[in-house]
């Protein structure tokens, strides 16, 4: 097993849409394939969340199969390419067994299927840990477990103390299944931040003495072998912790929830040289076979070297022997706000994906097809040239153009939850469509419920469904009515 600094992808199961954009639709053959890619660009971390909280008892076929998978991938992430591999769960999500039994593994929306345990009722949380211990066993060869102090999990006004408990009582378990695997905190709202949020509705970051009370609280109670990622180093250092930690910019390759898109970020590799901690340093996407400029950039940068437009042209002769400079101009062009450049790139790369093309040594990225890859780029071109166009001018025309282009992305990747872009909200509200500004509105409705914990969840399962309602109000406003 690698002994350097982690540089590590996060492979985040959460989202249900199509193969091979969510990783939960992965086969076995795209985990060995995105392992070996990644190993190539200098990754020696992958860490997975399997969504074992939306999991029933008892389990589906798919379920189990899924679980079956999982064993295997880190099975060969481990053995073929010597990788470090971190399970990650929430601390205290669980699953509505009547409700996620409706539901096959790939299909199962999470916030239709997720509860929450009180941390204080000592019985619910003994068996949500002994199902956790059933659901992990198959996946004790991993090397550590990460558990995030909010988003979804939390409960509405509960204590750091009861956070430390709960990590305490996955290190039990962990020792149970082998010993020496790692406990991991994962700093991200903060848990007492996001029990505040549970209890009133409103948002507010955790404050640096919480965290710190919080990192200071597993000084004092958790048995080694653990360790700390997410953010704010500088107060796990003033715990006196700072070498345990691997920071994890979030969102940096791409956030999530995001409406799927190919992202190019001249910046990012500064960034990245800023962010690097004691440990290493942890990245995320969310559509993976989409975010291959910036998976390259932030391993470059981690390993300390240059990304130059010609390192980019580089990268992408390895997946398609002879397009690199075709394929990191369409990036470049993604990356930016030029409409007629990014259509007559498109129009370009249309002819390519009609053509036979053999995938280079890092063809892994690619999912096994590059002619896909390659039909990606020339949609998103379109769509985003649509966008440009309609932020420039906001006319029903304009927004017809986009809502089409739109359209026709989404029906490939089936992406269906939260889609935010800078500068789209303002521009769709310059149509002046009720119907359209309605659907706006809708996005950041709490839902329904008698407290702000009911209304929160209620909220989060009707976001679920947000895209598809966007894009079918955009066509409707596109339309003189």
């Amino acid at each position: 097993m690698t002994t350097d600094k982690i540089i590590g992808m996060y492979v985040h199961q959460h989202w249900s849409y199509q193969h091979p954009y969510a990783a939960r639709t992965w086969t076995y053959e795209d985990w060995r394939g995105y392992a070996e890619g990644l190993k190539r660009l200098g990754y020696n971390t992958v860490m997975i969340w399997p969504m074992l909280e939306t999991m029933p008892d008892p389990l589906t076929p798919s379920d189990t199969a899924h679980l079956e998978k999982m064993a295997r991938v880190i099975n060969t992430l481990h053995t073929e390419f010597s990788m470090r591999v971190y399970i990650t769960l929430t601390p205290n999500v669980c699953a509505k067994n009547d409700e996620a039994a409706k539901y096959s593994f790939e299909d199962r929306p999470f916030f239709y299927c997720d509860d929450r345990v009180n941390p204080a009722d000592a019985p619910a949380c003994a068996a949500m840990m002994a199902w956790r211990e059933r659901l992990l066993r198959p996946l004790a060869a991993m090397d550590g477990l990460t558990i995030i102090d909010s988003d979804p999990g939390g409960y509405p006004d509960s204590t750091n103390a009861e956070f430390v408990r709960l990590l305490a009582d996955h290190r039990i378990l962990l020792d149970r299944l082998r010993p020496g695997i790692e406990v991991v905190y994962w700093i991200h709202a903060g848990w007492q931040a996001y029990g505040r949020f549970y209890a009133t509705g409103v948002f507010e970051w955790g404050k640096d003495e919480e965290i710190e009370d919080t990192v200071r609280g597993l000084s004092a109670g958790l048995r080694n072998p653990w360790g700390v990622t997410g953010a704010r180093l500088n107060v796990v250092e003033r715990a006196g912790e700072g070498a345990r930690m691997f920071p994890f910019p979030y969102g940096l390759i791409e956030g999530e929830p995001s409406f799927p898109l190919t992202n190019y970020t001249p910046g990012l590799p500064e960034r990245i040289q800023k962010e690097m901690g004691p440990r290493g340093i942890m990245g995320n996407a969310q559509s993976h076979c989409l975010q291959l400029p910036n998976t390259f950039a932030f391993a470059r940068a981690a390993q300390g070297l240059p990304t130059a437009e010609a390192d980019y042209v580089t990268f992408a002769e390895s997946l398609i022997p002879g397009q690199g400079q075709r394929i990191a101009e369409a990036w470049k062009a993604l990356g930016g706000t030029d409409a007629a450049a990014m259509t007559a790139i498109a129009d370009s790369l249309s002819e390519l994906a009609k053509a036979s093309m053999n995938a280079g040594p890092l063809r892994g990225l690619l999912f096994g097809d590059p002619a896909r890859f390659v039909n990606d780029l020339v949609l998103q071109l379109r769509q985003r040239a649509a966008f440009e166009n309609l932020c420039a001018s906001p006319t029903r025309s304009t927004l017809a153009q986009f809502a089409a282009t739109s359209e026709a992305w989404q029906q490939v990747h089936g992406y269906k939850n939260m889609w935010v872009w800078p500068g789209l909200e303002e521009a769709l509200r310059k149509i002046g469509d009720k119907e359209l500004d309605a659907v706006l509105d809708a996005r950041d409705y709490k839902g329904e419920g008698t407290t702000a914990f009911e209304k929160l969840k209620d909220g989060f399962l009707r976001v679920e469904t947000y895209t598809p309602r966007l894009i079918a109000a955009m066509k409707a406003a596109s339309v003189t009515r």
